[in-house]
């Protein structure tokens, strides 16, 4: 099981999509190096941020693209 996964393979793995995850990232500080994410780092601190994955996706804009 790997660790370090795309933004597209996370958003596979949790079911939404890879805006929401990079937007997410962005918001709580977890880093995105050389284009991976550590799941599990990325999972602790959703645990343990003060709002839930929920709330974080409905801060941002659903329109909000990446360049």
């Amino acid at each position: 099981m790997a660790v370090h996964l795309t933004p597209d393979q996370l958003a596979d793995e949790i079911g939404v999509r890879r805006v929401d995850v990079v937007a997410t990232c962005i918001k709580l500080g977890v880093p995105i190096y050389q284009g991976r994410i550590d799941r599990t780092l990325f999972e602790a601190v959703v645990a343990g941020g003060r709002e839930s994955f929920e709330e974080a996706l409905e801060e941002h804009s659903p329109d909000w693209r990446l360049h």
